[in-house]
Protein backbone atom coordinates (compact mmCIF):
# COMPACT_ATOMS: atom_id res chain seq x y z
CA UNK A 1 0.00 0.00 0.00
CA UNK A 2 1.56 2.96 -1.13
CA UNK A 3 1.17 6.30 0.51
CA UNK A 4 -0.42 9.55 -0.38
CA UNK A 5 1.94 11.82 1.26
CA UNK A 6 5.62 11.52 2.58
CA UNK A 7 7.75 13.59 4.44
CA UNK A 8 11.42 13.21 4.93
CA UNK A 9 14.34 15.20 5.19
CA UNK A 10 12.56 16.60 8.75
CA UNK A 11 13.34 16.79 12.79
CA UNK A 12 10.47 15.26 13.48
CA UNK A 13 9.04 15.49 16.96
CA UNK A 14 6.26 12.47 18.04
CA UNK A 15 5.90 13.09 21.29
CA UNK A 16 5.88 9.38 21.70
CA UNK A 17 8.39 8.28 24.56
CA UNK A 18 8.82 5.18 22.59
CA UNK A 19 10.31 6.92 19.76
CA UNK A 20 10.67 10.67 20.27
CA UNK A 21 12.45 12.06 17.19
CA UNK A 22 12.53 10.52 13.33
CA UNK A 23 12.78 12.13 10.02
CA UNK A 24 10.10 10.92 7.99
CA UNK A 25 6.02 10.43 8.13
CA UNK A 26 4.10 8.82 5.38
CA UNK A 27 0.00 9.57 5.35
CA UNK A 28 -2.71 8.16 3.49
CA UNK A 29 -6.27 8.52 4.30
CA UNK A 30 -5.48 11.21 6.41
CA UNK A 31 -3.76 9.30 9.01
CA UNK A 32 -0.37 8.24 9.79
CA UNK A 33 1.12 5.26 8.15
CA UNK A 34 4.53 4.89 8.90
CA UNK A 35 7.21 6.70 10.80
CA UNK A 36 10.78 6.53 10.97
CA UNK A 37 13.45 7.60 8.33
CA UNK A 38 14.11 7.85 4.20
CA UNK A 39 14.61 4.17 3.78
CA UNK A 40 11.39 2.72 5.87
CA UNK A 41 9.77 5.29 3.27
CA UNK A 42 10.90 3.78 0.10
CA UNK A 43 8.47 1.31 -0.04
CA UNK A 44 5.32 3.49 0.58
CA UNK A 45 6.09 5.81 -1.83
CA UNK A 46 4.22 4.92 -5.49
CA UNK A 47 3.65 6.64 -8.71
CA UNK A 48 1.08 9.27 -7.06
CA UNK A 49 2.69 9.65 -3.53
CA UNK A 50 3.33 13.26 -2.95
CA UNK A 51 6.78 13.31 -1.40
CA UNK A 52 7.69 17.01 0.96
CA UNK A 53 11.18 17.44 1.17
CA UNK A 54 11.01 19.71 5.14
CA UNK A 55 14.41 20.63 4.64
CA UNK A 56 15.82 19.71 8.14
CA UNK A 57 13.26 21.62 9.67
CA UNK A 58 11.46 20.88 13.16
CA UNK A 59 7.99 19.37 12.93
CA UNK A 60 5.65 18.45 15.91
CA UNK A 61 2.29 17.30 16.35
CA UNK A 62 -0.75 20.22 16.12
CA UNK A 63 -1.56 21.82 18.91
CA UNK A 64 -4.04 21.27 21.12
CA UNK A 65 -5.80 23.99 23.01
CA UNK A 66 -7.53 23.02 25.81
CA UNK A 67 -9.80 25.78 26.78
CA UNK A 68 -10.99 28.79 24.16
CA UNK A 69 -14.01 30.50 23.29
CA UNK A 70 -13.92 30.03 19.57
CA UNK A 71 -16.99 32.66 18.76
CA UNK A 72 -16.06 35.30 20.97
CA UNK A 73 -12.17 35.14 19.09
CA UNK A 74 -13.83 35.85 15.82
CA UNK A 75 -16.03 38.17 16.68
CA UNK A 76 -13.10 40.08 18.75
CA UNK A 77 -10.90 40.07 15.86
CA UNK A 78 -13.59 41.13 13.11
CA UNK A 79 -15.66 43.07 14.83
CA UNK A 80 -14.18 45.00 17.93
CA UNK A 81 -12.12 47.16 19.20
CA UNK A 82 -8.88 45.58 20.58
CA UNK A 83 -6.46 46.73 22.99
CA UNK A 84 -4.03 45.64 25.04
CA UNK A 85 -4.54 44.80 29.38
CA UNK A 86 -1.76 47.34 29.59
CA UNK A 87 -2.94 50.19 28.49
CA UNK A 88 -3.71 53.36 31.18
CA UNK A 89 -7.08 54.81 31.28
CA UNK A 90 -6.10 57.94 29.46
CA UNK A 91 -4.97 55.57 26.11
CA UNK A 92 -8.34 53.62 26.57
CA UNK A 93 -10.17 56.71 26.60
CA UNK A 94 -8.42 58.36 22.94
CA UNK A 95 -9.09 54.80 21.60
CA UNK A 96 -12.87 54.84 22.37
CA UNK A 97 -12.91 58.70 21.05
CA UNK A 98 -11.67 57.19 17.74
CA UNK A 99 -13.82 54.95 17.41
CA UNK A 100 -16.46 57.21 18.28
CA UNK A 101 -15.45 59.49 15.43
CA UNK A 102 -15.63 56.49 12.63
CA UNK A 103 -19.01 54.98 13.89
CA UNK A 104 -22.55 56.09 13.70
CA UNK A 105 -25.21 57.35 15.32
CA UNK A 106 -26.13 55.01 18.14
CA UNK A 107 -23.58 52.37 17.00
CA UNK A 108 -22.30 50.30 19.95
CA UNK A 109 -18.65 50.53 20.64
CA UNK A 110 -17.39 47.08 21.37
CA UNK A 111 -13.65 46.39 22.80
CA UNK A 112 -11.10 44.62 24.71
CA UNK A 113 -9.56 44.32 27.06
CA UNK A 114 -8.45 46.44 29.87
CA UNK A 115 -6.40 45.56 32.64
CA UNK A 116 -7.61 43.72 35.60
CA UNK A 117 -5.35 46.25 37.73
CA UNK A 118 -7.62 49.39 37.14
CA UNK A 119 -10.64 48.14 38.49
CA UNK A 120 -10.11 50.72 41.38
CA UNK A 121 -9.37 53.57 38.74
CA UNK A 122 -12.41 52.92 36.84
CA UNK A 123 -14.72 52.51 39.81
CA UNK A 124 -15.26 56.55 40.00
CA UNK A 125 -17.72 59.46 39.12
CA UNK A 126 -14.70 60.93 37.47
CA UNK A 127 -13.79 57.97 35.14
CA UNK A 128 -17.84 57.52 33.91
CA UNK A 129 -17.80 61.42 33.05
CA UNK A 130 -14.44 60.74 30.77
CA UNK A 131 -15.62 57.82 29.23
CA UNK A 132 -19.11 59.71 28.52
CA UNK A 133 -17.23 62.35 27.00
CA UNK A 134 -15.17 60.04 24.49
CA UNK A 135 -18.17 58.01 23.49
CA UNK A 136 -19.65 60.86 21.38
CA UNK A 137 -23.43 59.75 22.79
CA UNK A 138 -22.49 56.45 21.64
CA UNK A 139 -23.01 52.90 24.01
CA UNK A 140 -19.76 51.54 25.20
CA UNK A 141 -18.96 48.00 26.40
CA UNK A 142 -15.33 47.67 27.53
CA UNK A 143 -14.96 43.90 28.90
CA UNK A 144 -11.37 43.46 30.76
CA UNK A 145 -8.86 40.94 30.56
CA UNK A 146 -10.83 38.15 32.65
CA UNK A 147 -14.10 39.00 30.21
CA UNK A 148 -15.80 38.53 33.92
CA UNK A 149 -16.39 42.63 33.66
CA UNK A 150 -17.30 45.19 31.83
CA UNK A 151 -17.00 49.00 31.95
CA UNK A 152 -19.74 50.45 29.83
CA UNK A 153 -20.74 54.53 29.63
CA UNK A 154 -24.48 56.30 30.67
CA UNK A 155 -25.55 55.56 27.36
CA UNK A 156 -25.21 52.17 27.65
CA UNK A 157 -26.57 51.72 30.77
CA UNK A 158 -29.35 53.84 29.71
CA UNK A 159 -30.11 51.33 26.82
CA UNK A 160 -29.36 48.31 29.56
CA UNK A 161 -32.46 49.95 32.05
CA UNK A 162 -29.84 50.33 34.72
CA UNK A 163 -30.69 53.39 37.00
CA UNK A 164 -29.23 54.93 39.70
CA UNK A 165 -31.79 53.02 42.50
CA UNK A 166 -30.90 49.50 40.66
CA UNK A 167 -29.97 46.62 43.30
CA UNK A 168 -27.03 44.29 42.27
CA UNK A 169 -28.14 41.58 40.72
CA UNK A 170 -27.67 37.96 42.09
CA UNK A 171 -24.10 37.12 41.56
CA UNK A 172 -22.98 40.42 40.41
CA UNK A 173 -22.51 44.04 41.44
CA UNK A 174 -22.91 47.82 39.87
CA UNK A 175 -20.25 49.52 40.61
CA UNK A 176 -20.32 52.72 42.27
CA UNK A 177 -18.16 55.47 43.39
CA UNK A 178 -16.73 54.46 47.23
CA UNK A 179 -17.34 58.61 48.04
CA UNK A 180 -20.20 59.37 45.66
CA UNK A 181 -22.12 56.16 46.09
CA UNK A 182 -23.27 56.83 42.39
CA UNK A 183 -22.81 53.86 39.56
CA UNK A 184 -19.88 54.36 37.83
CA UNK A 185 -20.47 51.59 34.81
CA UNK A 186 -18.05 49.17 36.58
CA UNK A 187 -20.41 45.88 35.70
CA UNK A 188 -18.85 43.04 38.06
CA UNK A 189 -19.89 39.30 37.06
CA UNK A 190 -23.74 38.82 36.14
CA UNK A 191 -23.90 42.70 36.16
CA UNK A 192 -22.07 42.25 32.85
CA UNK A 193 -24.30 39.80 31.46
CA UNK A 194 -27.63 42.82 31.75
CA UNK A 195 -25.56 45.47 29.27
CA UNK A 196 -24.02 42.02 27.17
CA UNK A 197 -27.74 40.98 26.60
CA UNK A 198 -28.90 44.83 25.60
CA UNK A 199 -26.34 44.96 22.96
CA UNK A 200 -27.06 41.83 21.56
CA UNK A 201 -30.77 42.80 21.74
CA UNK A 202 -29.83 45.79 19.91
CA UNK A 203 -28.59 44.01 17.27
CA UNK A 204 -24.71 44.53 18.15
CA UNK A 205 -23.98 41.11 16.70
CA UNK A 206 -25.74 39.39 14.08
CA UNK A 207 -26.38 35.58 13.13
CA UNK A 208 -23.80 36.34 9.78
CA UNK A 209 -21.47 37.96 12.00
CA UNK A 210 -21.46 34.74 13.84
CA UNK A 211 -20.68 32.42 11.10
CA UNK A 212 -18.26 35.00 9.95
CA UNK A 213 -16.47 34.78 13.58
CA UNK A 214 -16.14 31.30 13.30
CA UNK A 215 -14.42 30.73 10.39
CA UNK A 216 -12.12 33.51 11.12
CA UNK A 217 -11.22 31.68 14.49
CA UNK A 218 -10.86 28.96 12.76
CA UNK A 219 -8.14 30.79 10.37
CA UNK A 220 -6.35 32.17 13.24
CA UNK A 221 -5.54 28.72 15.07
CA UNK A 222 -4.54 26.62 11.66
CA UNK A 223 -1.94 29.76 11.68
CA UNK A 224 -0.74 29.20 15.33
CA UNK A 225 -0.82 25.36 14.79
CA UNK A 226 -3.64 24.39 16.62
CA UNK A 227 -5.60 21.40 15.20
CA UNK A 228 -7.45 20.88 17.91
CA UNK A 229 -9.59 22.71 20.83
CA UNK A 230 -12.25 22.53 23.29
CA UNK A 231 -14.78 25.56 23.24
CA UNK A 232 -15.76 26.08 27.11
CA UNK A 233 -18.60 27.48 26.96
CA UNK A 234 -20.65 26.23 23.72
CA UNK A 235 -23.78 27.46 23.22
CA UNK A 236 -26.56 27.04 20.50
CA UNK A 237 -24.99 29.59 17.92
CA UNK A 238 -21.87 28.28 18.64
CA UNK A 239 -22.12 24.30 17.87
CA UNK A 240 -24.43 25.21 14.85
CA UNK A 241 -21.65 27.36 13.14
CA UNK A 242 -19.09 24.27 14.38
CA UNK A 243 -21.51 21.93 12.47
CA UNK A 244 -22.24 23.60 9.34
CA UNK A 245 -18.38 24.52 8.69
CA UNK A 246 -17.99 20.91 9.32
CA UNK A 247 -20.85 20.23 6.61
CA UNK A 248 -18.98 22.25 4.12
CA UNK A 249 -15.76 21.00 5.10
CA UNK A 250 -14.11 23.85 6.01
CA UNK A 251 -13.55 22.91 9.55
CA UNK A 252 -9.70 22.18 10.03
CA UNK A 253 -9.40 21.50 13.24
CA UNK A 254 -10.81 18.98 15.82
CA UNK A 255 -13.54 21.00 17.97
CA UNK A 256 -15.01 19.84 21.40
CA UNK A 257 -17.81 21.76 23.32
CA UNK A 258 -18.15 22.50 26.73
CA UNK A 259 -21.74 23.02 26.89
CA UNK A 260 -22.88 25.36 30.20
CA UNK A 261 -24.89 24.22 32.74
CA UNK A 262 -26.49 27.69 33.65
CA UNK A 263 -26.57 30.37 31.14
CA UNK A 264 -23.47 32.49 31.16
CA UNK A 265 -22.88 35.99 31.34
CA UNK A 266 -21.44 36.93 27.74
CA UNK A 267 -23.21 34.25 25.58
CA UNK A 268 -27.15 33.72 25.59
CA UNK A 269 -29.20 30.73 25.06
CA UNK A 270 -30.81 27.69 26.26
CA UNK A 271 -28.34 26.12 28.48
CA UNK A 272 -28.61 22.97 31.01
CA UNK A 273 -30.95 19.78 30.51
CA UNK A 274 -32.21 21.83 27.07
CA UNK A 275 -29.18 22.34 25.76
CA UNK A 276 -28.40 18.77 26.51
CA UNK A 277 -30.99 17.30 24.77
CA UNK A 278 -29.87 19.04 21.54
CA UNK A 279 -26.19 18.04 21.33
CA UNK A 280 -26.66 15.07 19.11
CA UNK A 281 -28.11 17.16 16.27
CA UNK A 282 -24.64 19.03 16.39
CA UNK A 283 -22.41 15.88 16.59
CA UNK A 284 -20.19 15.63 13.26
CA UNK A 285 -16.99 13.48 12.67
CA UNK A 286 -14.77 16.72 13.70
CA UNK A 287 -17.64 18.10 16.04
CA UNK A 288 -17.63 16.59 19.77
CA UNK A 289 -20.68 17.86 22.33
CA UNK A 290 -19.40 15.82 25.26
CA UNK A 291 -18.20 18.32 27.78
CA UNK A 292 -20.82 20.52 30.46
CA UNK A 293 -19.25 23.61 31.47
CA UNK A 294 -19.63 24.83 35.51
CA UNK A 295 -18.91 28.43 36.59
CA UNK A 296 -18.03 27.61 40.15
CA UNK A 297 -16.53 30.80 41.20
CA UNK A 298 -15.06 34.19 39.36
CA UNK A 299 -11.85 35.84 39.25
CA UNK A 300 -9.43 36.86 41.98
CA UNK A 301 -8.80 40.62 41.11
CA UNK A 302 -12.46 41.64 41.50
CA UNK A 303 -12.70 39.67 44.69
CA UNK A 304 -15.62 37.10 43.09
CA UNK A 305 -13.29 34.29 43.58
CA UNK A 306 -14.00 32.09 46.05
CA UNK A 307 -11.09 31.39 48.62
CA UNK A 308 -10.34 29.25 52.41
CA UNK A 309 -8.77 32.66 53.37
CA UNK A 310 -9.44 36.41 53.10
CA UNK A 311 -9.32 39.08 50.71
CA UNK A 312 -7.30 42.37 51.74
CA UNK A 313 -9.67 44.02 53.94
CA UNK A 314 -11.59 47.11 51.68
CA UNK A 315 -14.61 49.55 52.46
CA UNK A 316 -17.11 47.43 49.99
CA UNK A 317 -16.27 43.95 51.55
CA UNK A 318 -14.95 44.68 55.05
CA UNK A 319 -11.91 42.70 56.68
CA UNK A 320 -13.26 39.08 56.53
CA UNK A 321 -14.25 38.60 52.84
CA UNK A 322 -13.35 35.34 51.07
CA UNK A 323 -15.44 34.99 47.96
CA UNK A 324 -18.50 32.87 47.81
CA UNK A 325 -18.95 30.65 44.93
CA UNK A 326 -21.97 30.56 42.54
CA UNK A 327 -23.43 26.76 42.94
CA UNK A 328 -23.96 25.29 46.51
CA UNK A 329 -22.23 22.35 47.05
CA UNK A 330 -25.36 20.37 46.88
CA UNK A 331 -26.33 21.64 43.44
CA UNK A 332 -22.63 20.70 42.50
CA UNK A 333 -22.68 16.83 43.51
CA UNK A 334 -26.58 16.54 41.45
CA UNK A 335 -25.23 18.43 38.38
CA UNK A 336 -21.96 16.10 38.44
CA UNK A 337 -23.97 13.04 39.27
CA UNK A 338 -26.66 13.76 36.13
CA UNK A 339 -23.66 14.70 33.40
CA UNK A 340 -21.85 11.02 34.86
CA UNK A 341 -25.05 9.06 34.21
CA UNK A 342 -25.14 11.28 30.39
CA UNK A 343 -21.72 9.93 29.97
CA UNK A 344 -20.43 13.84 29.57
CA UNK A 345 -17.49 15.28 31.45
CA UNK A 346 -17.48 18.37 33.20
CA UNK A 347 -15.16 21.40 33.03
CA UNK A 348 -15.11 23.53 36.29
CA UNK A 349 -13.82 26.98 36.44
CA UNK A 350 -12.41 27.56 39.90
CA UNK A 351 -10.23 30.55 40.20
CA UNK A 352 -9.83 30.28 43.75
CA UNK A 353 -8.29 27.65 45.98
CA UNK A 354 -11.37 26.93 47.85
CA UNK A 355 -13.27 26.78 44.78
CA UNK A 356 -10.75 24.03 43.88
CA UNK A 357 -11.04 22.24 46.92
CA UNK A 358 -15.09 22.17 46.48
CA UNK A 359 -14.57 21.14 43.20
CA UNK A 360 -12.58 18.11 44.50
CA UNK A 361 -14.84 17.15 47.35
CA UNK A 362 -18.04 16.84 44.84
CA UNK A 363 -15.88 14.94 42.09
CA UNK A 364 -15.00 12.93 45.66
CA UNK A 365 -18.48 11.93 46.63
CA UNK A 366 -19.80 11.92 43.34
CA UNK A 367 -17.26 8.98 42.20
CA UNK A 368 -18.16 7.13 45.94
CA UNK A 369 -21.34 6.68 44.81
CA UNK A 370 -20.98 5.79 41.02
CA UNK A 371 -17.60 4.05 40.92
CA UNK A 372 -14.68 4.37 38.23
CA UNK A 373 -15.38 5.94 35.10
CA UNK A 374 -13.24 6.79 31.73
CA UNK A 375 -14.69 10.24 32.17
CA UNK A 376 -11.81 13.12 32.95
CA UNK A 377 -13.06 16.22 34.45
CA UNK A 378 -11.32 19.59 34.17
CA UNK A 379 -10.73 22.03 36.84
CA UNK A 380 -10.56 25.04 34.92
CA UNK A 381 -7.65 27.77 35.61
CA UNK A 382 -6.50 25.68 38.61
CA UNK A 383 -4.47 28.50 39.31
CA UNK A 384 -4.71 28.86 43.11
CA UNK A 385 -4.13 25.77 44.60
CA UNK A 386 -4.40 24.56 49.07
CA UNK A 387 -0.97 22.05 49.08
CA UNK A 388 -3.66 19.15 50.33
CA UNK A 389 -5.55 19.44 47.23
CA UNK A 390 -2.63 19.02 44.48
CA UNK A 391 -1.92 15.23 45.18
CA UNK A 392 -5.84 14.69 44.69
CA UNK A 393 -6.06 15.94 40.96
CA UNK A 394 -4.22 12.23 40.05
CA UNK A 395 -6.21 10.56 42.60
CA UNK A 396 -9.49 11.34 41.49
CA UNK A 397 -8.83 11.57 37.68
CA UNK A 398 -9.15 15.38 37.43
CA UNK A 399 -7.38 17.49 34.78
CA UNK A 400 -5.36 20.54 35.64
CA UNK A 401 -6.56 22.85 32.62
CA UNK A 402 -3.62 25.17 32.49
CA UNK A 403 -5.50 27.79 31.09
CA UNK A 404 -5.09 30.82 30.70
CA UNK A 405 -1.76 31.52 29.81
CA UNK A 406 -0.30 33.77 32.34
CA UNK A 407 1.67 31.87 34.53
CA UNK A 408 4.47 34.44 34.34
CA UNK A 409 3.91 38.15 35.34
CA UNK A 410 1.20 39.97 33.84
CA UNK A 411 -1.56 43.48 35.06
CA UNK A 412 -3.51 39.85 36.27
CA UNK A 413 -0.96 39.12 38.75
CA UNK A 414 -0.81 43.24 39.53
CA UNK A 415 -4.70 43.42 40.05
CA UNK A 416 -4.33 39.72 42.45
CA UNK A 417 -1.86 41.56 44.42
CA UNK A 418 -3.89 44.79 44.86
CA UNK A 419 -6.86 42.01 46.07
CA UNK A 420 -5.05 39.72 48.45
CA UNK A 421 -1.68 40.90 49.07
CA UNK A 422 2.16 39.67 47.46
CA UNK A 423 2.53 36.76 49.09
CA UNK A 424 -0.57 34.72 48.22
CA UNK A 425 -0.34 36.48 45.13
CA UNK A 426 3.02 34.68 43.70
CA UNK A 427 1.62 31.45 44.92
CA UNK A 428 0.46 31.44 41.48
CA UNK A 429 0.45 28.29 38.94
CA UNK A 430 1.87 25.00 41.24
CA UNK A 431 2.57 23.51 38.02
CA UNK A 432 5.60 21.76 39.35
CA UNK A 433 3.74 20.58 42.08
CA UNK A 434 0.79 19.10 40.05
CA UNK A 435 3.68 17.09 37.96
CA UNK A 436 5.05 15.79 40.53
CA UNK A 437 1.80 14.16 41.81
CA UNK A 438 1.70 13.37 38.33
CA UNK A 439 -1.68 15.23 37.62
CA UNK A 440 -2.48 15.41 33.86
CA UNK A 441 -2.01 19.17 32.72
CA UNK A 442 -3.60 20.33 30.44
CA UNK A 443 -2.41 23.95 27.99
CA UNK A 444 -4.78 26.39 26.97
CA UNK A 445 -4.78 29.85 25.84
CA UNK A 446 -8.92 31.02 26.87
CA UNK A 447 -8.66 33.00 23.78
CA UNK A 448 -9.86 35.57 23.57
CA UNK A 449 -9.08 36.17 27.22
CA UNK A 450 -5.72 36.24 26.03
CA UNK A 451 -5.63 38.90 22.90
CA UNK A 452 -4.45 35.50 20.84
CA UNK A 453 -4.13 31.50 21.33
CA UNK A 454 -0.34 31.74 20.50
CA UNK A 455 0.87 28.43 22.23
CA UNK A 456 4.50 29.34 21.71
CA UNK A 457 3.50 32.08 24.59
CA UNK A 458 2.41 29.58 26.70
CA UNK A 459 4.78 26.95 26.42
CA UNK A 460 7.84 29.61 27.08
CA UNK A 461 6.07 31.04 30.12
CA UNK A 462 5.75 27.11 31.64
CA UNK A 463 9.56 26.79 31.15
CA UNK A 464 11.21 30.29 32.45
CA UNK A 465 7.83 31.83 34.16
CA UNK A 466 9.04 34.90 33.07
CA UNK A 467 6.77 37.23 30.30
CA UNK A 468 7.70 36.32 26.55
CA UNK A 469 6.75 39.83 25.69
CA UNK A 470 9.25 41.26 28.12
CA UNK A 471 6.79 43.06 30.01
CA UNK A 472 8.12 42.93 33.79
CA UNK A 473 11.01 41.78 32.62
CA UNK A 474 12.91 41.71 36.02
CA UNK A 475 10.25 39.47 37.31
CA UNK A 476 9.74 35.62 37.71
CA UNK A 477 6.86 34.16 38.71
CA UNK A 478 7.62 31.38 41.60
CA UNK A 479 10.11 30.42 39.61
CA UNK A 480 10.80 26.93 41.30
CA UNK A 481 7.22 26.04 39.53
CA UNK A 482 8.93 25.97 36.42
CA UNK A 483 9.20 22.61 34.10
CA UNK A 484 11.12 21.34 31.90
CA UNK A 485 10.70 22.05 27.42
CA UNK A 486 9.76 18.19 27.08
CA UNK A 487 6.39 18.35 29.62
CA UNK A 488 5.69 21.96 28.18
CA UNK A 489 5.30 20.33 24.81
CA UNK A 490 3.53 17.23 26.34
CA UNK A 491 0.82 19.55 28.32
CA UNK A 492 -0.01 21.19 24.93
CA UNK A 493 -0.36 18.30 22.99
CA UNK A 494 -0.94 14.82 24.08
CA UNK A 495 -1.69 15.94 27.65
CA UNK A 496 -4.47 18.03 26.02
CA UNK A 497 -5.51 15.51 23.79
CA UNK A 498 -6.31 13.22 26.39
CA UNK A 499 -7.89 15.49 28.48
CA UNK A 500 -11.03 16.43 25.76
CA UNK A 501 -11.38 12.43 25.15
CA UNK A 502 -9.27 12.73 21.89
CA UNK A 503 -5.85 10.98 22.96
CA UNK A 504 -6.33 7.87 20.58
CA UNK A 505 -6.50 10.16 17.69
CA UNK A 506 -4.40 13.29 18.02
CA UNK A 507 -1.51 14.71 20.18
CA UNK A 508 1.24 12.47 19.05
CA UNK A 509 2.67 11.15 15.64
CA UNK A 510 1.86 7.41 16.44
CA UNK A 511 1.21 5.47 13.50
CA UNK A 512 -2.81 5.25 12.98
CA UNK A 513 -3.44 8.65 14.29
CA UNK A 514 -5.02 11.71 12.26
CA UNK A 515 -2.06 13.36 10.60
CA UNK A 516 -2.34 16.48 12.42
CA UNK A 517 1.31 18.59 11.92
CA UNK A 518 2.93 21.50 12.10
CA UNK A 519 6.13 22.94 10.76
CA UNK A 520 8.18 25.03 13.00
CA UNK A 521 10.47 28.06 11.46
CA UNK A 522 13.04 26.98 14.58
CA UNK A 523 13.58 23.69 16.71
CA UNK A 524 12.41 24.61 19.51
CA UNK A 525 14.53 22.29 21.45
CA UNK A 526 18.02 24.01 19.80
CA UNK A 527 17.58 27.69 20.39
CA UNK A 528 17.58 29.79 23.59
CA UNK A 529 14.68 29.10 25.86
CA UNK A 530 13.92 32.93 25.83
CA UNK A 531 13.35 32.76 22.48
CA UNK A 532 10.87 30.04 21.83
CA UNK A 533 7.66 32.68 22.16
CA UNK A 534 9.33 33.91 18.79
CA UNK A 535 8.64 30.18 16.79
CA UNK A 536 6.13 30.70 14.00
CA UNK A 537 4.23 28.07 12.58
CA UNK A 538 5.16 28.05 8.70
CA UNK A 539 2.68 25.29 7.85
CA UNK A 540 -0.11 23.44 9.46
CA UNK A 541 -1.54 19.93 7.86
CA UNK A 542 -4.91 18.66 9.57
CA UNK A 543 -5.95 14.98 8.21
CA UNK A 544 -2.47 15.22 6.05
CA UNK A 545 -3.93 18.41 4.09
CA UNK A 546 -2.32 21.39 4.25
CA UNK A 547 -4.66 24.19 5.93
CA UNK A 548 -2.00 27.07 6.40
CA UNK A 549 0.96 28.43 4.79
CA UNK A 550 2.30 31.36 6.25
CA UNK A 551 3.58 33.72 3.44
CA UNK A 552 7.28 34.70 3.09
CA UNK A 553 7.61 38.31 4.64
Amino acid sequence: MSAQTVFTNGRIYTVSREQPWVTALAVRDGKILARGNAHDMDELIGAHTKVVDLGGKMVMPGIVDVHNHILLGGLSELFELRFPGTLTRTEILDLVSAAAAKAEEGQWIIGTQWGADLNGILNSDESLALLDAASGGNPVLLRDETFHNRWVNSAAMAVAGITQDAADPEQGTFGRDPKSGRLTGLMIEAASGIVERAALEQGAVSAEMNIAAVKKAINTLSAFGVTAFMDAASMQNVMQALAGLDDEGGLTAWAVCAMPAVEPTFLFGIAGDALFAEREQYRRDHVHPDFVKFFLDGVPGAKTAAFHESYLEDPIHGCCFRGETMMTYPDLIRWLGKCEKLGLAVKIHCAGDAAVSQALDAVDVVRSFNGPTDLIHHIAHASYIRPDDIERFAQLGVAADLSPMIWYPTTFLEAHREAMGEARAERFWPNKDLQNAKALMAGGSDWPVIPNPNPWNGIEGLVTRKNPAGAFADKALWPEQAVDLASAVEIFTINSARAIGLGDDVGSLDVGKSADLIVLNQNIFEVPVDTISDTKVEETYFEGSSVFTRSAP
